[in-house]
């Protein structure tokens, strides 16, 4: 799959990235349990889109990290396309810029039961609960 076929609310995204750029985390506190979110950007030869890093993502990728999303989500903020692991997606760093073994890191489950979070860093709380419904 290639980020040139990817559409807004679309699932089941598996997907090798190359990322040329990570933001800085943002913490957040939802239900009494913190935890934090970063922006990342990640191309392929058809193109960029920008990657939601959740909790453990935000510390293991780093920018020129290739990594595969497997069972990703496509959302849409303001025009723009946004992938993420969501609930039940996986993420694993190929190659690491420092060698390291891959890392597999889980999806939005390890936010704990009963939390909810923006489905993108951007996304209003009131937005990703529509969504949610939907």
């Amino acid at each position: 799959m290639a980020i040139s076929d990817l559409k807004a609310g679309q699932g089941k995204v598996n997907i090798e990235l190359q990322i040329t750029q990570v933001e800085p985390p943002r913490a957040f506190d939802k239900f009494g349990k913190s935890g934090q979110v970063a922006n990342a950007v990640g191309q392929d030869a058809s193109g960029t889109i920008k990657l939601s890093l959740w909790n453990e993502q935000v510390d293991q990728v780093k920018a020129g990290d290739k990594v595969k999303i497997t069972n990703g989500w496509v959302s849409e903020w303001r025009g723009e396309l946004q992938l993420s692991t969501g609930k039940f997606g996986n993420l694993e760093v190929l190659g690491k810029t420092e060698a390291d073994p891959p890392v597999i890191v889980g999806g939005g489950s390890e936010m704990g039961a009963g939390m909810t979070a923006p489905a993108t860093p951007e996304m209003p709380e009131e937005e990703f609960l529509d969504e949610q419904e939907e």
